[in-house]
């Protein structure tokens, strides 16, 4: 009798030179197929009488490529550059997302921005999620960057306020949030409250806005803890629609429309400019994705 096991599981034991986030990379990039049907998760059932193929794609280039991709560009001098990041845009390269990335976007818009902060991530100070959208500032100068890593590293001199379309209400208009947060036990693609070993999470919070069972909260985050505010707004029994990691996909799929991604949008930011120590607020508009809700 055929055994039934995991997918990834079944391709470790068949590759055991790869490690495992190797193997959960290929497969989430469409490397990898079942039956001539492009595995649809790392978790799926499969059997040793399954005809499973897996190709290996060419090697990808050490240090990121320039690419000619269009950026909504809201401040630019010599030592920075805002941006409203577009949603489904990923920072920088990582398994499964070598091209189309912020990174190679921004090494052809700044010539001369390689190697600032580092070859893999230059000019990169902080990150938004894939689907998140929003405000991001990039160093154009190494003095820049090493302003600008310290002042987010401070939590003090940079002010982040997000928007998020929540499910339901919370019991209280406004509130804060401060515990700790890391890798869940169990599941380490997801982010968690934890009573010990996390990292100072604190988010301020307040409804904005309540119509047809969806809440528009405002977060202004004193940390930027990985999924923060998407950890905090679950914590609240009110989950970001259209996360599928940690929001109700089911309940979601019945919204009209049903939300293509996430609907968290990095608003505002203000910090202080790092050569010319003048405070400076950037706003990125709410994307229409997300005004469908609000």
């Amino acid at each position: 009798m055929a055994e039934i096991q995991r997918l990834d599981k079944l391709l470790l034991g068949r590759h055991p030179d790869f490690s495992r986030s190797r193997i959960e990379g290929l497969i989430k990039a469409g490397f990898v197929t079942v039956n001539g049907a492009v595995a649809e998760k790392a978790g799926m059932k499969v059997s040793d009488d399954d005809e499973i193929e897996v190709e290996i794609p060419p090697p990808v280039p050490a240090i990121p490529q320039p690419e000619d991709i269009p950026l909504d560009v809201i401040f630019e001098d010599d030592d920075i550059l805002v941006l409203n990041k577009a949603p489904g845009m990923v920072v920088h390269p990582a398994p499964g997302h070598f091209t189309g990335t912020l990174v190679n976007a921004l090494l052809f818009h700044c010539s001369d921005l390689a190697g600032i902060g580092g070859v893999a991530r230059p000019g990169i100070v902080h990150r938004l999620d894939q689907y998140t959208s929003g405000t991001m500032v990039i160093a154009k100068s190494q003095k820049a960057m090493e302003s600008l890593v310290k002042a987010f590293a401070s939590h003090t001199s940079v002010e982040k306020t997000y928007l998020a379309v929540c499910r339901g209400r919370p019991r209280l208009d406004s509130g804060r949030i401060e515990n700790l947060i890391g890798r869940h036990p169990v599941d380490r693609k997801r982010m968690a409250i934890l009573e010990k070993d996390g990292k100072r999470a604190v988010t301020n919070w307040r409804v904005v806005k309540y119509v047809d069972g969806l809440s528009v909260i405002e977060c202004r985050i004193e940390t930027g803890r990985t999924h923060q505010i998407r950890v905090h707004m679950a914590s609240l029994g009110c989950p970001v629609i259209g996360d599928a990691v940690y929001g109700k996909p089911a309940l979601d799929r019945r919204l009209s429309p049903p939300p293509p991604r996430q609907m968290l949008h990095a608003w505002k930011l203000k910090l202080w400019h790092p050569l010319e120590g003048r405070q400076m607020e950037f706003v990125s508009p709410i994307p229409e994705d997300m005004k469908v809700y609000i």
